[in-house]
């Protein structure tokens, strides 16, 4: 047991360190790019904008209407016991925009962009084109890992907001179909509940968890072994290390919000 123990200790020092040297990497090359001297292809950039982007839209829209619609119908089986019907626009609203649009739209991008940054990396890694990269004298963090987590960067929160609209939409759908509101009152009760510090902190925890997953998703690609099942391998570590990541960043931020009085 000990002899487990220290080689998990081992594992887990080693990972840290490769994060470590990942992040002051990255650091660098977001440097190089401010001013000016950071070198990848535009053309590439454009295509990982639209890969996370509108091609990501199907699935935002029916993860964030399902669950606008389901938090909408939990709360009104509860509501309706006491005549408070109206505050589901209330729940959906707050809920949405602080919490689930972001949550909802991290998870499904882990599972979609991030294991298919790994993949890619893990792949390029394989066939030896990143070997290639740095023997014609490119930076591969810069060439490669910078314009991902830069598409992600942008794309999340832009997701986040088309989510939560996508979820208040679901809320409407069992407002005026279940609890016999109107598009007017429902409308007037979520504009009165939600302020725009709650779109605001969705918003910024939409970045912060893009950051997370472009994160795990490249290092994971960069760590994969040359073989075609640790490219399988380093797609799964990259979903599993990003929620883990996305939920221990949302408690911790949902601490910190209560703290603050947020």
């Amino acid at each position: 047991m000990l002899a487990r123990v220290g080689s998990a200790v081992l594992r887990l020092s080693e990972g840290l360190v490769e994060w470590f040297r990942f992040i002051g990497e990255l650091t660098l090359a977001i440097g190089r790019m401010a001013r000016l001297r950071a070198s990848f292809p535009r053309a590439d950039f454009a295509y990982l904008v639209q890969q996370a982007g509108a091609e990501a839209l199907g699935i935002v829209t029916l993860v964030s209407f399902l669950v606008g619609l389901i938090l909408a119908f939990m709360g009104a089986l509860q509501l309706l016991r006491f005549g408070a019907s109206i505050y589901v626009a209330d729940l959906v609203g707050i809920g949405m925009s602080r919490e689930m649009g972001a949550v909802m739209t991290a998870v499904v991008m882990a599972g979609r962009t991030g294991a298919a940054y790994a993949a890619q990396l893990g792949t390029m890694k394989v066939t030896q084109e990143i070997d290639a990269l740095t023997t014609f004298g490119f930076n591969p963090i810069e060439y490669l890992v910078l314009p991902r987590i830069l598409a992600l960067c942008l794309m999340m929160p832009l997701l986040c907001l088309y989510s939560d609209l996508m979820g208040l939409f679901g809320g409407i759908v069992v407002g005026t179909g279940m609890l016999d509101l109107s598009i007017a009152q429902y409308w007037k009760e979520t504009v009165a509940a939600v302020h725009l510090t709650d779109f605001g902190l969705g918003l910024f925890k939409a970045l912060l968890f893009g950051v997370l997953i472009a994160l795990a998703g490249c290092l994971r690609g960069t760590q994969s072994g040359r073989s075609a099942s640790a490219v399988g391998d380093a797609a799964t570590e990259a979903v599993v290390t990003s929620i883990v990541l996305i939920i221990v960043t949302d408690g911790s931020l949902a601490v910190i919000c209560n703290v603050l009085g947020i």
